[in-house]
């Protein structure tokens, strides 16, 4: 057995969910302070919702050629995993690692386990080979992505931004990739941002409307012509901004009753060429023409962040290429992840893992063909970096000499 395969094992079997981290942090902090890692414990959060957070960092030992600056390297993801379901309903224990038909199953074995194993893992190969590397290493690891996000990696970063820590590639071990590891990257994601509209008139008997005000009847127009309307165009990384309805109430449960309120939920999911600010005012705007009586609150949920092709895009591609031979495809699409919080201090943030057909699903499941070949990406990635790192630019050495 890889040692890959049985350290993801070893955290599919810790129950971890969120926000619970159920020792994961322990197993992991273990294996790297053997390496160098400064591991400290950034946990946040009320009791009984304590969330776990682990900060490791190792430091590089040698100063790259003509004083380049010294840059460093995140790995970031979560220990935790969404609940089990029924378990009846699971092939195999969700918490137990089971193999069937040359797949590993197990809670968190896609989402997110098996990237973990595979950073560390890749770390430890990296450093034999490198025990003096030109690049610095780090972990941003927590418990709380699958949850509110609230006391996890939002919490971490603003810590670091305080300490004026300074990161400058991470990599998210997201389960990005479609038909196989490596075939699939993303390189941003879109931002996310939720109303509540709350559209008010006046309650009445059903057959006497004109002492009524029937806000349904109200408030439909105005979002036919939000759900038609074109925010924006999108750009060359990020489709077009997108509007949609997630719930709508109103009435009593009497079919005898106009209601007195409708209450609508809606989400932009929205590129960068849109802001949160420019898409609210669209919206008050529009509900204002269309003379309605409203409440709306708004929750932003992330901004949109974009990792143009440059140091890190190249070095995973090439990454990819070698291990696996494929030519991998950048995307922004797809929900939001952590990615979002860590783009704040760290320009260059891109999500990389296993297939994603099975996360969050009954028999989530990894394929064990596909474990090694994301290894050894990850450290092909670190060996790339490193390369890259040792070679001062031609410019920087004209002025040494």
């Amino acid at each position: 057995m890889s040692r890959t395969l049985h350290l993801a094992e070893q955290l599919i079997s810790l129950p971890s969910i969120t926000p619970e981290d159920a020792g994961c942090l322990e197993l992991l902090a273990a294996r790297l302070a053997p390496l160098g890692f400064i591991c400290e414990r950034l946990d946040s959060g009320p009791d009984g919702f304590r969330v776990s957070n682990l900060w490791a960092k190792r430091p590089a030992t040698l100063v790259p050629p003509a004083q380049q600056a010294i840059k460093t390297l995140v790995f970031a993801g979560h220990t935790d995993v969404v609940p089990t379901g029924p378990l009846a309903l699971w092939s195999s224990h969700p918490f137990t690692p089971t193999h069937k038909d040359g797949k590993l199953f197990g809670r968190g074995a896609s989402d997110m386990k098996t990237s973990i194993a595979a950073f560390v893992v890749a770390v430890e190969e990296f450093l034999a080979a490198h025990p003096d590397p030109q690049v610095s290493i780090a972990f941003l690891l927590t418990s709380d992505e699958e949850g509110p996000s609230v006391d996890g990696t939002k919490v971490v970063v603003e810590q670091l931004r305080t300490r004026g820590e300074t990161l400058d590639y991470c990599i998210v071990g997201e389960p990005t990739s479609v038909e196989k590891t490596g075939d699939m990257i993303k390189n941003g994601r879109r931002g996310t941002l939720s109303g509540k509209l709350t559209v008010r008139g006046i309650q009445g008997h059903i057959a006497y409307p004109q002492l009524a005000r029937n806000p349904i009847h109200q408030a439909l127009p105005a979002l036919a012509e939000m759900a038609a309307t074109v925010w924006d165009q999108g750009n060359a990384f990020f489709p077009p901004t997108s509007w949609q309805i997630s719930n709508m109430h109103g009435g009593t449960g009497a079919t005898n009753v106009i209601p007195g309120e409708v209450v609508v939920d809606f989400n932009f999911r929205f590129s960068t060429e849109s802001t949160a600010e420019k898409l609210k005012q669209r919206v008050y705007s529009l509900l204002d023409r269309h003379s309605l009586e409203y409440d709306l609150q708004w929750t932003l949920g992330g901004q949109p962040f974009l990792t143009t092709p440059g140091e890190l895009v190249t070095a995973v591609q090439q990454a990819i290429l070698a291990e696996t031979g494929i030519t991998t495809e950048l995307s922004t699409t797809g929900g939001t992840s952590d990615g979002r919080f860590i783009a704040q201090i760290c320009p260059q943030v891109i999500e990389l893992g296993p297939p994603n057909a099975t996360i969050h699903k009954i028999d989530e499941h990894v394929v064990v063909a596909d474990i090694e070949p994301l290894k050894n990406i990850y450290r092909r990635t670190l060996e790339n970096l490193h390369c890259q790192a040792s070679k001062a630019p031609a410019a920087t050495q004209a002025a040494a000499a």
